[in-house]
């Protein structure tokens, strides 16, 4: 796997038409809104779990490419299977106390460096079988220093940001019927009518945009090679198609707009390449309803800097 010898930065604008793009469970899950703005809101992780499922979806749980953070999973077995794959024996919860009560005056002493330091380079070692193995790892980071079996903690090369819709966006709420209900009680309860009535909140369109970077020397660390790139990229464009449900209406990306770097440190701020692109409403008398609403222009950049455009 290639090491990346470049750093990216990128703005990904996504839509949502009559759906909920990402509901909040503390608020009855309505989407989410900046309550001061009014602007639309989707988070990282929701983001970050579209790339997960994507990848699962196109690999399943092959070697290097499976996905540490899955539906339902345990996590603390996926260290203790990667502690065998080593050969490695877990250090189990107290056990590090124990071996620290002293033995006797000057023995305990002499016996603790060379066991901590043993302790350290497992730890080390399972940190990186856990990037080989899993892609979101290696790509997103992860915090593994659980008790049970301490796989470390990996800071990933890739953050996202969230995304803000670029106008102010108003849930609609619907009323909707079921022509069934769950229990027999239910239907005494009706005469044989038969209905259940629910409700399904809905953003009516929204245009979104969230930002990310990728680090080369944080991918050094983590394995994070030239193929995991590509493979995001393809995530990003492609994973709402992927990804279809009753609750989340119409989705899809619209643009990927990468920053690709000449160096490993960059060669311009990220801030001053964001503003370079540019999303305005064509007629502010209407509220938008289409990504046709909208003028995508990309300004000048600073000498060093390539922009490619994925997607839409």
């Amino acid at each position: 796997m290639s090491d990346l010898k470049n750093r990216y930065d990128f703005v990904l604008l996504f839509d949502v038409k009559d759906g909920n793009p990402n509901g909040d469970p503390d608020a009855g899950n309505l989407p989410r809104i900046d309550p001061e703005t009014g602007h639309g809101l989707v988070t990282d992780v929701c983001l970050k779990r579209k790339v997960r499922n994507y990848v699962q979806l196109v690999h399943g749980d092959a070697d290097g490419h499976d996905i540490y953070v899955k539906e339902r999973g345990v996590l603390s077995a996926l260290h203790a299977e990667a502690y065998a794959r080593l050969g490695l024996k877990a250090q189990e919860p107290g056990a590090e106390a124990a071996a620290d009560s002293p033995k006797g005056e000057g023995k305990g002493k002499a016996e603790k460096k060379p066991r901590k330091s043993s302790e350290g380079e497992v730890v080390r070692k399972v940190r990186g079988e856990m990037c080989r193995r899993y892609f979101d790892v290696r790509t997103f980071g992860a915090v593994m220093s659980l008790k049970e079996a301490n796989a470390g903690q990996v800071r990933g090369p890739v953050q996202l940001t969230f995304g803000r819709s670029l106008d102010p966006v108003v849930s609609a709420e619907h009323t909707i019927t079921r022509m069934a209900v769950a229990t027999q009680k239910e239907a005494d309860n009706q005469g044989g009518d038969n209905r259940t009535m629910g409700r399904k909140t809905t953003v009516p369109y929204g245009l979104y945009r969230a930002h990310g970077f990728v680090s080369p020397s944080l991918a050094k660390q983590t394995g994070f090679g030239e193929a995991d790139l590509d493979l995001l990229w393809k995530a990003l464009v492609e994973m709402f198609d992927h990804d279809r449900s009753a609750a989340r209406g119409l989705m899809a990306t619209r643009r990927l707009l990468v920053f690709r770097h000449a160096s490993e440190l960059g060669n311009a701020p990220a801030h001053k390449l964001f503003d370079a692109v540019s999303v305005r409403r064509k007629d502010d008398s209407k509220p938008p309803r289409d990504f046709a609403d909208y003028a995508l222009s990309v300004g000048s950049v600073p000498q060093g800097v390539e922009v490619m455009e994925l997607g839409g």
